[in-house]
């Protein structure tokens, strides 16, 4: 049995904290084949998921909040926002699933936020995702002000 919970996060909410990146992931699955790739995604602000999906083979991707705050935003082939959902156990709102081939991203909005992600598999690297040309680059300058924006535009406060 794999248990999850605040002493098998302490760790990884240390190592967000530090991280260049802001986040940090665990790997549930053994092996980058299973066909249910499942991990913990530990978030802090400031980090910045570039929108992409995933197709080619097509995956659902699924966002269980276990602490703390997202903003998980989908979007059409331009980049024009189609639906968001905030994330908390303070709202009710627990988890979404993200259908095959729709663009998103996850936008950390509270300090050591934990969140289980289950994806279709395999994982391969080259192929998992393809990034939106619209959006900035992970670790371009226009990051924080694209994240901003999204935030702005979804009304969350």
């Amino acid at each position: 049995m794999i248990k999850i919970d605040k002493q098998f996060t302490a760790g990884y909410l240390k190592l967000a904290a530090i991280s260049e990146r802001k986040r940090i992931n665990h790997n549930f699955h053994k092996e980058m084949s299973d066909t249910l790739q499942r991990m913990l995604n530990v978030m802090n602000t400031n980090t910045y998921v570039q929108p992409h999906k995933h197709e080619k083979p097509d995956k659902r991707e699924v966002f269980i909040i276990l602490v703390g705050k997202v903003l998980v935003v989908e979007f059409n082939d331009s980049g024009k926002i189609t639906g968001h959902i905030v994330l908390s156990k303070d709202s009710g709102n627990y988890a979404c699933e993200i259908a095959p081939g729709s663009w998103h991203t996850i936008i950390c909005l509270e300090n050591n936020t934990v969140v289980y992600e289950l994806k279709d598999g395999p994982y391969v690297q080259e192929t998992d995702k393809q990034f939106a040309p619209w959006a900035p680059v992970e670790g371009d300058s226009g990051c924080e002000s694209y994240t901003m924006g999204l935030i702005k535009k979804c009304n969350v406060g």
